[in-house]
């Protein structure tokens, strides 16, 4: 546990402090330290309406609801309806993707590890009825791969849709139903929800948007998830709510009040490494689990995840060393250097580790060869040609498919950090300054470039 008292005051100001400096509206900061856990929080939740963020405030989670997820089907493999090694088609008749041998083969833990290869990005509204996660998944017939499975770590939202469908056939209940019954009442979660209507009871954080280093400003809209986002992007959540979701993975898999949500077996499977990550940069992991993103402090272990939606950003670290958990809401701005810089020195003080500072080049970057990384790299939804221009390695990225409205092409600059990572000037609606492109070979020979911490093969 750790030793360390936790100062409310000090750390208060500090938030206060850091979200000022990096432009972020407005910030919500939970920690378990001690055994108790401490809440603060500061600034807007609009800055338009000038409403402030209280301990109480509601945020989007983005990704982090690929951990909630995870936890509903280890509780299917806890009641023996389901196991890792499970193939997708025989839980779902008629699941199909554009790969025939992938369709008959990819497994439940495939797909909570992110080694399926199944394209990440699949942007498809099917509604918000409750059949929307039934019409999602009966249109990822059409789904191509980024990479093969079973290859490397190839970050992928479709396959947490797909998850959420898979709970639903085998609950009887929506997604939505099965992760209040089964997981928020349970542990007594009364401010996380998935639905907006259900998030209208409380004070809700509007996103922001903006360039880095500027305050940014209220988003066009609240919600830009569709609902068939929900099992890899939108359970909504205070910081200290995800907080005591963490604290029961912590605990093995019971509730404060002893009631055993996930048997140990399980708690100790989604945090079990099954594959390491090339790409320790766009999520800070080295590895991944059955459901937790994984990391290495200099020889401590941790889990956790980040989250992204729409201007709002989500981070989470548990140190179970310590009995540190840690999660931080914002909505936008600069919100992964607020992360880092307060984490740093949270997680240092409380649990004795050190975060690795954000991504960024030298200042003066370094030679690169560029003929041995320059190419036509390609995944489902996304083309990426590495190039130069008067000696200066060149990024152009086409969105293809059904990615290919949702923006122009996009060309950048891009500085070398070594031989085999270049880093580009981070662009829309991102949080960083910069953002790593890490090249790789498969293990049939084929180069590939991680570009958001998703594969993409060189074709040409």
């Amino acid at each position: 546990m750790s030793s360390s008292p936790f100062d409310t005051d000090r750390w208060q100001a500090r938030l206060d402090e850091l979200r000022a400096a990096h432009h972020v509206p407005g910030a919500a900061l939970a920690v378990l330290a001690g055994g108790r856990i401490h809440e603060l929080a500061g600034g807007v939740l609009h800055r338009g309406t000038g409403v402030e963020v209280t301990t109480d405030s509601v945020f989007q989670s983005g990704s982090i609801a690929k951990v909630y997820t995870a936890t509903l089907v280890m509780q299917l493999v806890d009641s023996g309806e389901l196991r890792l090694d499970s193939r997708v088609a025989d839980v779902l008749p008629g699941f199909r993707v554009a790969d025939d041998e992938v369709t008959k083969s990819v497994t439940i833990g495939r797909l909570l590890s992110h080694t399926s290869g199944i394209a990440g990005d699949f942007p498809h509204d099917s509604g918000r009825g409750d059949d929307c996660l039934a019409r999602y998944v009966a249109a990822c017939a059409s789904v191509g791969q980024d990479c093969p499975p079973g290859t490397v770590i190839s970050y992928s939202s479709t396959g947490y849709a797909i998850l959420g469908r898979i709970v639903e056939v085998i609950t009887g209940q929506t997604w939505d139903d099965a992760l209040r019954d089964r997981l928020l009442t349970p542990l007594g979660l009364e401010h996380s929800m998935t639905l907006p209507e259900e998030a209208l009871r409380f004070r809700v954080a509007m996103s922001h948007l903006g360039e880095l280093g500027r305050d940014p400003e209220p988003a066009p809209v609240w919600d830009m998830l569709p609902r068939s986002a929900g099992p890899y992007g939108r359970v909504l959540i205070t910081a200290a709510d995800v907080v005591r979701f963490a604290r029961m993975h912590l605990d093995g898999g019971t509730a404060p009040d002893g009631r055993r949500v996930l048997s140990a077996e399980s708690a100790a499977a989604m945090r079990r490494r099954v594959a390491d990550c090339l790409d320790g940069w766009s999520f800070m992991a080295d590895g991944w689990g059955h459901g937790w993103a994984l990391y290495d402090w200099d020889g401590v272990a941790g889990y956790g995840h980040d989250g992204a939606a729409g201007g709002q950003f989500s981070y989470l670290r548990v140190v179970p060393g310590s009995g540190v958990v840690a999660a931080l809401l914002t909505n936008g701005g600069g919100a992964t250097g607020l992360f880092v810089d307060l984490f740093q020195e949270l997680l240092g003080e409380l649990a004795g580790v050190r975060m690795p500072d954000v991504f960024a080049p030298a200042e003066e970057g370094r030679p690169v060869d560029v003929a041995a990384l320059a190419g036509t790299y390609e995944r489902e939804g996304m083309r990426i040609m590495i190039g130069e221009r008067d000696g200066v390695p060149r990024l152009r990225v086409e969105l293809t498919g059904a990615m290919a409205g949702y923006s122009p092409p996009m060309e950048a600059d891009l500085v070398a950090v070594s031989d085999t990572v270049l880093a580009m000037p981070g662009i829309g609606p991102v949080s960083a300054p910069w953002l790593p492109l890490v090249f790789g070979t498969l293990p049939d020979g084929t180069p590939y470039v991680y570009f958001g911490m998703r594969a993409a093969p060189k074709i040409a």
